[in-house]
Order: C-alpha cells, then structure tokens, then sequence
C-alpha cells in the first residue's frame, strides 16, 4: 500500500509535468498552425471556408483547455457570459469582417493599381519571413491604435467596453464595441503580394497568441516566448481595475513592441474591469462612445423641462394675480355710489 507522502510526492510530480505541459502549449499550437499551412493538401488550403474553420477551432482547443486547467475561478465561463461571446465572435467574423474589407483592404488594393505600385518582391520572400511580415504589419498597427485608444478620449470611448470585462477567457478578444472591433481590425496588409497561406499563417499565430493571451488557463509560458509575445500575465495586467496600469502592455500579441517603445509592464492581475467592476450588457456596450452625447441632450432637455415649468408656474401666478385684479375692479365698480 502506498503511503501519504508517496502518495503527495507523486501527486506534486503529476501537477509539475501537467503545469510543464501547459507552459509549451501556446508555441506548440503556434508550431502546429505554421505547419499546417506550410505543408496542407494544396486544395484544402484554397479553400475559402479553411481559414475560417482554422480560426474559430484554435478559440475552441482554448476554451476547453480552460476546463482542465483553468487560472482563476472567478473567470469561470457561465451561460450568459458564453452566448455574450458567442455573439461578438460570429459579429467579428462577418460584419466587422466585411466592413474592414470594404474600408480597409479594397481602398488599398484599389490605390495601389490605379498607382501602379507593385510589391512583388514580397512574393519572393522566403514563407517564413512572409508569415513575420504579415505578423508585424497587423501587429504593429494594432499596437498604436490600441495605446490610442487608452490616450485619446473619443478612442477610449469606443475601447471602454472591452476593458469593463469582468473576467476573461479564450473568447473575449472578440468582445467590444463595434466601432473598436473595426478600427482595431485595420491593416495595410493588403499593400503587399503574399502568399495567401502566408497571410492566413499570419493571422492564425496572432490567433494563437491572443487567444492564450486572453485565455483562462493555467499556462505560463517560456522566458524566451514571454520576451516576443503576449500572455495572459502580460495581458491581465493591462485588464486591471485600476484605469493607469491598464496603459500598459499594449501589444495584443507582439509584447515586444511594448518592451521597445517603453510601454511594458511586469505584473499580473486576478480583478479585472472598469467602474466598480460591473459587466456591461451588449446594448451598453454598443451605445458607449454615445453616451456623453445622449447624457448632454438629456440634461439640456430636463434643464429646458425645468425652464419652462418654472416659466409656466411663473405665468400661472401672474395669471391668478390679474384675475384678482379683474375681480377686485369688478367689485368696485358694482359697489353703490
């Protein structure tokens, strides 16, 4: 019969190997992603809904990593919190999608023909270091208008929901106001001849990284991984209650780019939110950037209200006090010489 402390010992041996496993596991997925698009069936690759299929099976492999090792309870999925995702996810891979397309990558493609530009070089480019490009120009962008956005007040306005998050797990990348999910989703990576499997690589290790970067699961990468990319340790920090530190740590995958421009941040935070912490319903989250708006036309309406009731009770008085008049004449006038 095997003993307590054996017993202990190797159960400690067993959290160890399993807490090792889970460390490795976001290169790992980043690795499996690469290798996929390297080295897939050709006519798998081409095929539209590919990507998309791609995409949304890495946010579902976390999300049920999340149920074997999660970080911290209070992050816990429940059912509203599930189809609240559910919503943005899918807005995210259709509207938002379309309207970045039409804003975004049409105008440029469009620009650069009928200017003639040409950046053919780019296809040359060996596959790897075509996916870092596509990595970094979307990255890159996104770094600067994300720290916008934390120091710009219309910017914030349309960040704020994101950050009123109370919990975060695998699928709230997607969560936010749809004018953020839109202007966070602009990239100039359609100024460059890529490989189409390059791009989605690129995509996809973003995918990759945000996702654990958002995810609620025990995973504490590598040192040399930490150093180039996000984590949730990065990234929890950024979502904390308290609104300075949240301009910090600014790259939703490349963390690099923080360590560079001076915008890193060491630390970790088990609370996140904004205003006292409490969760913001989708139409909430929708109306935010108006809501200084809707608050001034609101007070001039019940100040313009007050004016003329005060207007109207001032009439009313005046009105009374000339009846008694009237009345008073009356009376005299009646009365016998």
């Amino acid at each position: 019969m095997e003993s307590p402390v054996g017993a202990g010992m190797a159960g400690e041996a067993g959290s160890a190997m399993k807490d090792k496993l889970f460390n490795y596991t976001p290169p790992a997925m980043i690795a499996m992603v690469l290798m996929f698009w390297a080295f897939g069936p050709k006519a798998l690759l081409d095929r539209p809904w590919t990507f998309v299929a791609t995409s949304s099976l890495i946010t579902i492999v976390v999300l049920l990593l999340e149920q074997v090792h999660e970080r911290h309870s209070g992050w816990r999925m429940n059912r509203q919190e599930f189809f609240t995702d559910l919503f943005y996810n899918v807005l995210s891979a259709t509207v938002i999608s379309w309207v970045s397309t039409k804003l975004a990558e049409e105008p440029l493609k469009a620009a650069k023909a009928s200017l003639g530009i040409t950046t053919q070089w780019a296809m040359h480019m060996p596959w790897l270091l075509q996916v870092a490009l596509v990595v970094f120009l979307i990255e890159f962008g996104q770094y600067w208008m994300h720290r916008l956005m934390h120091n710009s007040t219309p910017f914030w306005l349309t960040h704020a929901p994101h950050h009123h998050l109370t919990q975060l797990n695998a699928a709230k990348g997607a969560v936010g106001n749809p004018i953020e999910l839109v202007l966070i989703s602009l990239s100039v990576v359609a100024l460059f001849d890529l490989d189409n499997s390059a791009v989605f690589a690129g995509i996809n290790v973003l995918g990759v990284i945000s996702t654990f970067a958002h995810a609620n699961v025990r995973a504490d990468p590598p040192i040399w991984y930490a150093f180039f990319f996000t984590t949730i340790r990065h990234h929890s920090l950024h979502h904390s209650t308290d609104y300075e530190s949240t301009r910090c740590n600014y790259g939703n995958s490349l963390i690099l780019l923080d360590r560079i421009f001076g915008t890193y941040r060491e630390g970790e935070s088990a609370l996140v939110g904004q205003d006292d912490r409490r969760r913001l319903s989708i139409w909430e989250q929708t109306i935010f950037p108006f809501r200084p708006l809707i608050d001034r036309v609101r007070n001039g309406s019940a100040r313009n209200g007050r004016g003329a009731a005060q207007a109207a009770g001032e009439g009313a008085v005046d009105g009374r006090a000339e009846a008694d008049a009237s009345v008073q004449n009356a009376v005299e006038g009646a009365a016998p010489a």
